[in-house]
């Protein structure tokens, strides 16, 4: 069963949440850190992607690592952030798109992870895991949070609800440039922490919806150092905990750079041997996903390709008898696509296939093609939540960027620190 704790989080005040609050680290380059940082020097990108500051350093230089720390404690020590005198736990709300997501805000126990307690889903690369590991490491900070899912049986979330009472007033609020509305309620109240423990402890798993690497990185940083300090704080890691029905998914879209050695109608006409082919129409580009026009779509694998100026609808019958991984889109189209008529064999390497995540509007995948930056495009449809949670379960692997979750979390309004 599922362990969650309260802790004492450093975090901004109301004056200071929007300036430091920060995208997460790894949704921007190190160009575009730059860029905010410039632009607002509190931004929290400067812990989060210290490497932006120091030009003509490797990013992985322990440089790098230290500049991280010493950031974070410089906003401590000017007052910027101011640690909380007793533990809690925290609602994360998030309102986007008309879409009200609220979350809990707790840590959990590194031993879950380790007895699968809690599931994933996706593989970590070691570069980045390393690089994560090394930052939680020198810096003594979770600092990104685990956005993590559990299957509710209708109990949970209207008990999560009821903590913030109407009109209540948010610790902080954050409005992005999107749009959405972050906002922290803290939860102190002794009695009502130990109800959610209970709560939770009837939870049999959670799953990593985001933050894979997050989490492997503080479990290396635990069993390099947790058991010879005793330290309770380091066996565990920051999460927020959503209701798996209450997130948003979208498909994670495919760019390529060529066509390998088929022209468009002779690529076209080799495509036909794996998929039923037609041409889609006009659609509403400002959309994230393109709606299939084919009857009873769960029974098919739908991808929509976006060559020469036109869309097409690319469909092929499911195997009922596939397992989990096999019936995935994305899978599919790597078999018989990328990696069957392309040869792109290392979906997570190789320099020709390039990925565009989540809520971005059709049109950006259009404009991509549009101007010869690329010669096509795949838009995938949403995988399923019930279908995620059945892989993890199986202890499955799904291809890379298979997902792209929503809400995305801020970075720098809840930090989790082992000091």
């Amino acid at each position: 069963m599922v362990r969650v704790y309260p802790f004492a989080a450093i975090r901004p005040d109301r004056n200071t949440a929007s300036a430091i609050a920060a995208v997460p680290y790894d949704v921007v380059t190190v160009d575009e850190a730059r860029a905010i940082i410039s632009e607002n020097p509190k931004s929290f990108l400067r812990v989060s992607r210290s490497d932006a500051e120091l030009v003509g350093i490797p990013p992985h230089d322990d440089r790098v690592y230290q500049r991280a720390r010493d950031n974070f404690h410089k906003l401590i020590e000017n007052g910027s952030m101011v640690r909380d005198a007793l533990p809690a736990m925290y609602l994360y709300s998030v309102v986007q798109n008309g879409e009200i997501f609220l979350g809990l805000c707790c840590c959990v126990d590194v031993d879950d992870y380790r007895t699968n307690c809690i599931r994933r889903h996706e593989q970590t690369r070691y570069d980045k895991e390393e690089d994560r590991t090394r930052h939680i490491e020198v810096t003594r900070t979770h600092n990104g949070p685990v956005v993590l899912l559990y299957r509710d049986n209708g109990e949970i979330l209207p008990i999560i609800e009821s903590l913030v009472p109407k009109g209540a007033i948010p610790d902080s609020e954050v409005h992005t440039p999107g749009g959405a509305v972050h906002r922290i309620y803290r939860i102190s109240d002794v009695s009502v922490l130990k109800h959610i423990e209970a709560l939770f402890a009837c939870v049999p798993f959670l799953y990593i919806a985001d933050g894979h690497h997050r989490a492997k990185s503080a479990v290396n940083v635990a069993e390099r150092n947790g058991e010879a300090q005793k330290n309770d704080e380091i066996t565990r890691f920051m999460g927020v905990l959503f209701p798996h029905d209450r997130v948003r998914i979208h498909g994670y879209s495919r760019l390529l750079t060529d066509l390998g050695a088929y022209s468009k109608d002779i690529f076209l006409e080799h495509l036909k041997k794996y998929f039923n082919i037609r041409r889609y129409g006009n659609l509403d580009s400002s959309g994230f996903n393109v709606t299939p026009k084919i009857k009873n779509p769960h029974l098919y694998h739908i991808v929509h390709m976006y060559l020469g100026g036109t869309w097409y609808e690319c469909v092929r019958r499911i195997d009922p008898h596939a397992p989990p991984l096999d019936s995935l889109d994305v899978a599919t189209l790597q078999k018989y696509v990328l990696g069957g008529m392309l040869g792109i064999t290392d979906p997570r390497g190789d320099s020709r296939l390039r990925y565009l995540g989540g809520a971005r509007p059709i049109r950006d995948l259009e404009q991509k093609v549009d101007c010869g930056e690329y010669a096509l495009a795949f838009a995938m449809q949403p995988v399923g939540v019930d279908t995620i949670l059945a892989i993890a379960d199986a202890n499955g692997v799904m291809p890379p960027k298979s997902t792209w979750f929503e809400p995305k979390l801020l970075s720098g309004l809840i930090i989790h620190t082992f000091e």
